[in-house]
């Protein structure tokens, strides 16, 4: 393995040109980094909210199932039971079996509606697993462009280079996930 050489006067000026490239190219990517971490911040929030939207139209659909539960049995005992009024009784029964219906066309449009909420926020967790991943790799380019002023070696401010556009594909693929 090759011995890395650490230079202490860095804070002096002994006319090392790779300082100011070096030094660009780290404040660069210190931007790229709190940028794609930003942009992953509203992803993940985004993700959250949909999650909670998911999880409110689930408890609407499992208040509306209820309710029709609850129509279905009036019904069926509407049905069965020795009424002492027959019309009334019959035009009560029309009444809940109305009511069936609705509730359950209203439950399959509310599930509709939840799975789509789901299917957002499974888009969301991926577009923010990109970012997340291209905010940790700019943040290891950085790392090792600064290495460069450690060791005056050029060789680590070209892989943090590399290692930085890596870096920033993965960012840019969370705008590409669809």
């Amino acid at each position: 393995m090759p011995e890395i050489e650490i230079h202490a006067e860095h804070g002096e000026q002994h006319g090392n040109p790779l300082v100011l490239p070096v030094s660009l190219t780290i404040s660069i990517l210190a931007v790229l980094v709190a940028a794609v971490a930003l942009m992953g911040h509203r992803v993940h929030t985004e993700e959250l909210l949909r999650q909670s939207q998911a999880s409110d139209q689930w408890a609407y659909f499992q208040a509306k199932n209820i309710r029709l539960h609850e129509m279905q049995t009036m019904v069926d005992l509407l049905g069965v039971l020795a009424p002492q009024a027959p019309q009334k009784t019959e035009l009560l029964r029309e009444k809940y079996q109305a009511e069936v219906q609705r509730y359950s066309s209203d439950k399959d449009d509310i599930s509709d509606k939840a799975k789509e909420f789901e299917s957002e926020r499974d888009l969301l967790s991926r577009r923010a697993d990109r970012f997340d991943a291209g905010e940790g790799i700019l943040e290891i380019a950085l790392v090792i462009c600064s290495i460069t002023l450690l060791t005056d070696k050029k060789a680590f401010w070209y892989a943090g280079i590399l290692i930085g556009g890596v870096g920033i594909v993965a960012a840019l693929a969370g705008f590409l996930v669809h």
